[in-house]
C-alpha cells in the first residue's frame, strides 16, 4: 500500500475526515440517481468512500492534486465492486477529469482490485482525479474506493528553450472581431453597470411596502397603497392618500458624490388638493443634509416635473422621499433619477472605459434572456414601457433600455451591433419586424415606427444572431435538434429575404448539435455561434491553460467538420464565439457579479494567444459580459474601474498585430505569440508568464530584421490574486514602456502579460 506521504495526493485512505466527510473530497453528480457513502469498510479496516445506484449514475468522489508539469506520474487505487453493471457507462473507475486518463473499469461482483495507470502532465500543474461511478453514462451496483495514489515516476525541464519567429510563415489574418463584447439584461450588466438611473422598481413592479419592493413607506403604514395605473403604460402606481400630514415613500441606499448634480423626473396625477408634492433628496440625518423639489399643483391627468439636485456630501447611503402634504390622493406612475453627466442615459464613467475598450461590436440582448424577451417592450416613452419580470434571470426588465438605446449606445462607443432575436419564446414575425424597425426604410410600417420614436435614418445593423444556446433545456423555447434546424431555417430565409445584406450568427454546441447545424442549415448561416466557460482551478498553471484548451478544443472539432461534413465542401463557415469568459466565485457586484484576479488576466491573454494561432476558425469572440455580470468592467454606485480581465483585452485590440507569424521552439510554461502589424513596419510579441519568476526568453527572428527599438506594455503583479476595485487606487494596470537593443530576448517579469512591439528594418 502507497502511503499518503509518497503520494502527490491528499488523504487518498479516507482517514482523515471532518464533519462526516473525508477531508480534501467533495462529492459530484454528472448524471442520474444515485447515493455517496463515507464508510468504515476500507480495504485494510478503516475508512473508504462508496457510490450506489439502483436507477443508474454517473457520479464521483473528486479531488484536486498539485503536480509537476512536464512529468510522468503514476495514478493508483483500489476498488470493490457488488453486482455493478454498466448500463450505458462504463463501470468503476478512476480517472482524471478532462484528460484521457482512466484505469481499468470493472463491472460485477469483484474483491478489492487494485488498478492503475500512467499519465503525463505536459503544462498542467493541477489534475481532477475523481473516483468515478459510471463514467460517461450510467452504472448500477454499488463500489468502493480505498487507497488512491499519484506517484511521481520522473520529472523533466521546464525551462523554455529558444523561440524561432519565422515571419515569413504566416497566418490568415487576425480577425477585428475576435476582440468583440456581448451585453445582456442580467444583473447589473445594463443597469446599474451601463445605464444611469439609480433608483430600482422606478414604475413599481412591485408592490411599496412589501419584502421584494426597495420602496417603503414613509408615514402612516394605510397612507400608502398600489394601484393600476390607468392608461399611462400599465402596471401600478403608488397611491398616497394625503390627510394634510406628510406621509409618502423613501428609498434608501443611493450613492451620492459632493459636488456633483443629480436629475430626474416623475410622473404624478391626482386630487387637485393633494398638493404640494414635496421630492427630497437626503444625504444626512440633520435638515440641512438635503434638497427638496417641490411640485405645487396635481392635476388629473398625469404630468411630468422634472427633478434637480445637487449633493453636498459623500454617501452610499442616501435617501429620496417622496411626500404629498395637501388632502386627497396622488398617484405616482413613475420617477427616475441619474447623475446630470449621464450621456443619453448611461454613465459617463462606464462610457469612458468602453471607449478606451475600443471593443469593434457587441452582442445584445442576450444570452437567455432573449428567448423570453419582446423587444417591442422595449421602445417608445421609455416612462410609458411595463417593467416585466426578468424572463431568464433574477430581478426586473425595467425596458429602459431598449433596442433605440442600444443602438445609441453603439454609437456612442463606437461600436457596432450584433442583434440576436428570439428564436425561442419569439416567433418570425416578432424577428422581421425587429429587423425591419432596425433597418427599414422610414416609410416601411416599422420604419416609420422608428421615426416617430426619433430615429428617421435606419441604423443599418449588419450582424443579427438567431436565438442562443436552443441546445440547452434551461432555454425558453428548447426543442429537439431536428426541430429546431427547421425553425432556424425559416428563420433565415425570412430574414434574408428581408434584407439580403445581412450576416447570420446560428446556433451551435460543439458535438451532435453543431454538426448537425452545420449539416443541415449550411447555406442560411454566415457564422456558428460556440460557447465556453471555464472555473476556478487549483494550480496556476492549470488555472490560465484551460483558456487555451478550450479555445484549441473548438478549433479542433471544427476543422474536423469542415473536413467530414458533406454540405461544408466548397464552404467555409468561421466560428463566432460570442460568449467566453471565466465564470466563479462570490457575487460581490450583483448577480454573477463576480471579481477577478490576476491569474485571470492571464487566463484571457492565452485564450486571445490561441484564437490568433487558429485565425482561420475563429472570426468572431464576444467576451461575455462587459459590465459587472462576469465582465471585464466592475462598477460601485459612484465609480467604474478596469477588472483584470479587461487588461488583456484592451491592450491586443489596441496593440496586437493582425498576421500571425509561425512560433516554433520549447515554451516551456510561457505562452507566447506573434503577429506582424498590418503595415508589417513592426512584429508584436505577446508572452504570457503563468510562474513566480522572471525569465529571459531567448529567441531568434527568421525573414526579418529587427531593429531592437519598440515599446512593451505590461500587465503584472506580485501576486497572481491582485484584484482591482471601483473607488481604490488600481493594484493591476498595463505600464507602457520605450525598450531598445532587443535582439535576442525577452523579458518577462513573474505573473505578467507582455505585449512587445518592435520594428523592422
Amino acid at each position: 500500500m502507497i502511503g499518503d506521504s509518497d503520494s502527490a495526493l491528499a488523504n487518498g485512505d479516507f482517514e482523515s475526515a471532518s464533519g462526516g466527510r473525508p477531508e480534501a473530497w467533495k462529492v459530484h453528480k454528472w448524471n442520474g440517481q444515485g447515493e455517496f457513502a463515507y464508510v468504515a469498510e476500507g480495504r485494510g479496516g478503516g475508512h473508504c468512500v462508496a457510490i450506489e445506484s439502483k436507477k443508474g449514475a454517473d457520479f464521483s468522489w473528486e479531488t484536486f492534486v498539485g503536480v509537476k508539469p512536464f512529468s510522468k506520474y503514476r495514478l493508483s487505487g483500489w476498488i470493490k465492486t457488488d453486482d455493478v453493471v454498466a448500463t450505458t457507462g462504463q463501470g468503476a473507475l478512476i480517472n482524471l477529469h478532462a484528460a484521457d486518463v482512466k484505469t481499468q473499469a470493472l463491472t460485477g461482483t469483484n474483491d478489492w482490485t487494485h488498478v492503475e495507470v500512467e499519465f503525463e502532465t505536459a503544462e498542467d500543474d493541477t489534475v481532477h482525479v475523481n473516483c468515478l461511478f459510471g463514467g460517461w453514462g450510467l452504472a448500477t451496483g454499488r463500489a468502493w474506493y480505498d487507497d488512491v495514489a499519484i506517484e511521481l515516476i520522473e520529472t523533466r525541464g521546464v525551462e523554455p528553450g529558444t523561440l524561432v519567429f519565422d515571419a515569413t510563415k504566416t497566418g490568415a489574418p487576425i480577425s477585428k472581431y475576435i476582440y468583440g463584447q456581448f451585453i445582456e439584461h442580467l444583473g447589473r450588466c445594463i443597469y446599474g453597470g451601463i445605464w444611469a438611473e439609480m433608483l430600482e422598481d422606478r414604475k413599481f413592479f412591485y408592490a411599496v411596502g412589501t419584502p421584494e419592493s426597495p420602496w417603503k413607506i414613509a408615514g402612516a403604514a394605510n397612507a400608502v397603497r398600489t394601484v393600476a395605473k390607468d392608461w399611462y403604460e400599465g402596471g401600478q402606481a403608488a397611491e398616497i392618500r394625503a390627510g394634510g400630514h406628510a406621509s409618502g415613500l423613501v428609498q434608501e441606499g443611493l450613492g451620492l458624490r459632493k459636488g456633483r448634480s443629480y436629475v430626474g423626473r416623475i410622473v404624478l396625477a391626482g386630487d387637485a388638493g393633494a398638493g404640494p408634492v414635496e421630492v427630497c433628496l437626503a444625504w444626512g440625518p440633520g435638515e440641512d443634509d438635503a434638497q427638496t423639489s417641490v411640485i405645487q399643483n396635481v392635476s388629473s391627468e398625469y404630468q411630468t416635473s422634472p427633478l434637480t439636485f445637487s449633493a453636498e456630501a459623500d454617501t452610499d447611503n442616501a435617501r429620496l422621499t417622496i411626500a404629498a402634504k395637501g388632502s386627497g390622493a396622488v398617484r405616482i406612475g413613475t420617477v427616475s433619477l441619474m447623475p446630470a453627466d449621464n450621456v443619453h442615459g448611461m454613465r459617463a464613467d462606464t462610457l469612458a472605459l468602453l471607449r478606451d475598450l475600443a471593443s469593434p461590436v457587441y452582442r445584445w440582448p442576450g444570452g437567455n434572456f432573449v428567448s423570453g424577451y419582446d423587444w417591442r417592450d422595449g421602445i417608445g416613452d421609455p416612462d410609458r414601457r411595463p417593467p416585466r419580470k426578468n424572463p431568464a434571470w433574477t430581478g426586473i426588465e425595467h425596458n429602459d433600455f431598449g433596442i433605440d438605446e442600444y443602438m445609441v449606445f453603439c454609437r456612442e462607443v463606437d461600436t457596432e451591433p450584433l442583434v440576436v432575436v428570439n428564436s425561442g419564446q419569439g416567433d418570425m414575425q416578432m424577428a422581421i419586424e425587429e429587423l425591419e424597425y432596425a433597418n427599414g426604410a422610414a416609410d416601411s410600417p416599422m420604419g416609420k415606427l422608428r421615426a416617430q420614436h426619433g430615429h428617421a435614418a435606419p441604423y443599418g445593423v449588419h450582424w443579427w444572431g438567431i436565438g442562443n444556446e436552443m441546445y440547452g433545456g434551461w432555454q425558453l423555447g428548447h426543442m429537439p435538434l431536428e426541430e429546431y434546424v427547421k425553425k432556424h431555417n425559416t428563420f433565415a430565409d425570412a430574414l434574408r429575404a428581408a434584407d439580403p445584406s445581412i450576416k447570420l450568427i446560428a446556433v451551435g454546441a460543439t458535438g451532435p448539435w453543431s454538426e448537425t447545424m452545420l449539416g443541415e442549415c449550411a447555406d442560411h448561416m454566415d457564422l456558428l455561434s460556440e460557447h465556453f466557460y471555464v472555473g476556478d482551478k487549483p494550480g496556476l498553471v492549470s488555472h490560465v491553460r484551460q483558456m487555451n484548451a478550450n479555445v484549441k478544443a473548438k478549433a479542433v472539432a471544427h476543422r474536423h467538420y469542415h473536413e467530414t461534413i458533406p454540405a461544408l465542401r466548397g464552404k467555409h463557415i468561421p466560428i463566432a464565439l460570442d460568449e467566453w469568459n471565466y465564470w466563479y466565485g462570490e457575487h460581490l457586484y450583483g448577480e454573477l457579479g463576480v471579481r477577478y484576479f490576476q491569474r485571470d488576466a492571464l487566463g484571457v491573454a492565452a485564450g486571445l494567444n490561441e484564437m490568433t494561432r487558429h485565425s482561420d476558425v475563429f472570426f468572431m469572440a464576444n467576451y461575455a459580459q462587459t459590465v459587472n455580470v462576469i465582465g471585464a468592467i466592475k462598477t460601485s454606485k459612484t465609480d467604474a474601474a478596469f477588472a483584470t480581465t479587461g487588461l488583456p483585452l484592451m491592450l491586443y485590440r489596441r496593440h496586437y498585430g493582425t498576421v500571425p507569424i509561425e512560433v516554433t521552439g520549447q515554451t516551456g510554461l510561457f505562452d507566447v505569440a506573434a503577429a506582424w502589424t498590418e503595415d508589417r513596419k513592426a512584429i508584436t510579441i505577446a508572452v504570457v508568464n503563468p510562474t513566480d519568476a522572471a525569465a529571459a526568453l531567448a529567441f531568434t527572428v527568421k525573414g526579418a530584421t529587427l531593429t531592437g527599438d519598440g515599446t512593451r506594455w505590461l500587465i503584472a503583479a506580485d501576486d497572481y490574486m491582485a484584484y482591482n476595485e471601483p473607488g481604490r487606487p488600481p493594484r493591476v494596470l498595463i505600464v507602457e514602456n520605450a525598450v531598445s537593443g532587443i535582439e535576442d530576448a525577452l523579458d518577462s517579469p513573474p505573473y505578467s502579460v507582455a505585449l512587445y512591439r518592435l520594428g523592422v528594418r
